[in-house]
Parts: C-alpha cells; sequence; structure tokens
C-alpha cells in the first residue's frame, strides 16, 4: 500500500483495492467452498469449533451454507490462499503483533447473500465488530476485516455500508450509536463501494457498519465474500471443544 492509500485508511477506517485477485482465482476459491458445503451437508454439520453454521436455501431451493466459519481449516486451497505475502504486508495497519486470524475469531468466514422467500441471509444490520469483545469481556483491540469479494457488486442493489471515521468513536458510541444488528435503517453519511470480482477490501472492525438487502431478488441478488480478521493481543486459537459464544443466541436475529 502506498503513503497515501496508508493515510486514507487510518482517517476513515475503510478502504477499496481493486483487482486483488483474478477471477480465475475467484472461481477456484468458489470450488473450494462448494466442496466444503457438499461435506457439511453430507455430515449435517451444525457447529465448527463452536460457531453455528448458518444454513438457508438457494435460488433452485437446495439446501446451502450461507455463513461458513473457520472454512480455512477444511480446505487446503483456502488455507493456502491465506499464506499469500500480500496478507502479510497488510499486518503493519495494525501494528507488530498483529496476525491473521486464521485459528482465532471465526477464522475465514464466507458469507453468501441470496434474497429469495427461503434465504435465511439476506442482510445484517448496524453494528461494530468491537461489541463481540465487550460481550466476551475482553479488551477492546484493533482488528481488521479483510474481505476477498467473489461477486461483482452495485451499490443500488445492496451490500456492505460503513460510516468512515467511525473507528476512533468513544466506547459510548461504539455500544448505542446505533441498536446493534436490529437497525437497518440507511445512514446519510454511510458510503458504498462499487466492486468488482477479485477486488479486496479492509475495514476496522470498530467502525460502525452493515450489509444491506439487494433490491434484486433471485440469481441477481447473490453476493460472496470471505473475510480473514488482521488482529493483535494475545493468542485465543479454537478448536472443536470451543464453546459457543452466547451472543449467537441472537443469531436468528439476522436474516
Amino acid at each position: 500500500m502506498t503513503p497515501e492509500q496508508k493515510q486514507f485508511f487510518h482517517k476513515n477506517g475503510i478502504i477499496h483495492l481493486p483487482g486483488f485477485i483474478s477471477r480465475e482465482t475467484v472461481a477456484a476459491l468458489w470450488k473450494a467452498c462448494e466442496e466444503i458445503q457438499a461435506k457439511w451437508i453430507a455430515e449435517d454439520t451444525k457447529l465448527i469449533n463452536g460457531i453455528p453454521v448458518k444454513w438457508g436455501n438457494d435460488v433452485d431451493g437446495k439446501r446451502i451454507v450461507q455463513r461458513f466459519a473457520f472454512a480455512n481449516q477444511h480446505s487446503p486451497t483456502l488455507a493456502e490462499f491465506l499464506r499469500d505475502p500480500r496478507f502479510e504486508a497488510l499486518l503493519e495497519l495494525v501494528g507488530p503483533e498483529a496476525r491473521l486470524g486464521i485459528n482465532e475469531k471465526d477464522g475465514l468466514v464466507v458469507n453468501h447473500y441470496v434474497n429469495t422467500d427461503a434465504s435465511m441471509f439476506t442482510q445484517m444490520g448496524w453494528h461494530t465488530d468491537s461489541v463481540r469483545d465487550i460481550f466476551l469481556g475482553k479488551r477492546i483491540l484493533p482488528m481488521l476485516n479483510v474481505g476477498i469479494h467473489l461477486d461483482d457488486q452495485d451499490p443500488r442493489n445492496g451490500g456492505l455500508r460503513l460510516l468512515p471515521g467511525t473507528h476512533e468513536q468513544n466506547l459510548w458510541n461504539m455500544l448505542f450509536r446505533k441498536t446493534n444488528f436490529l437497525n437497518n435503517k440507511p445512514d446519510e453519511r454511510e458510503v458504498a463501494f462499487e466492486i468488482k470480482a477479485g477486488d479486496l477490501t479492509i475495514h476496522d472492525g470498530r467502525c460502525w457498519h452493515r450489509v444491506e438487502r439487494s433490491r434484486l431478488v433471485g440469481e441477481a441478488s447473490r453476493r460472496r465474500v470471505m473475510y480473514i480478521p488482521i488482529i493483535a493481543g494475545s493468542y485465543s486459537p479454537k478448536s472443536a471443544n470451543s464453546p459457543t459464544p452466547f451472543y449467537h443466541r441472537f443469531s436468528h436475529l439476522v436474516r
């Protein structure tokens, strides 16, 4: 990243980097996700390292995974992708102790949004990722979400929305500026990106952000994005014996 890009990111808490990977790589990554999905369907998988698998239905009614957690632990292709040295170059945005959270938080998350009557995952209300640390009684530390986008995304048809600069807000605003996850209302200050498949975005987890529901229905509404966190602090890996965080009791509110 150039000095100008770094300055922009630190001021706004967000940045868009076009053309991170080719469309051929996009296809290979999604093929790996489909292989995981087929295995989880066959095994009726419900939890991955304590994190619930979010199931739904595709446009043709078939069962699909709409939120994968720790996908990198279930695919050599995805694990290898995260070894791309360009990810290491992003660590300096947090500091000398930063690392990719390949075995922490929720690992490599894959979100698969599709707008149908049967879909269980079409949008996500306003929230900050820091609220998770508060729920777990941990100190709030910088955490970046690095997004690898697998579909073109016209902001007029839904997708990621962020409030620039809110990564520097005080604790009160981080908790109460909006109603976490329940508030889906547009904000006049929010920004969105014109995204192409293969683009990369980075946003500070302390920023208020949401995912807007697509105005389209069916195939045209499909949005797939992978997120890997950049984190700091003590190492806290998860395993098959990890408990399910209690805030997942409210996951049914995210539709």
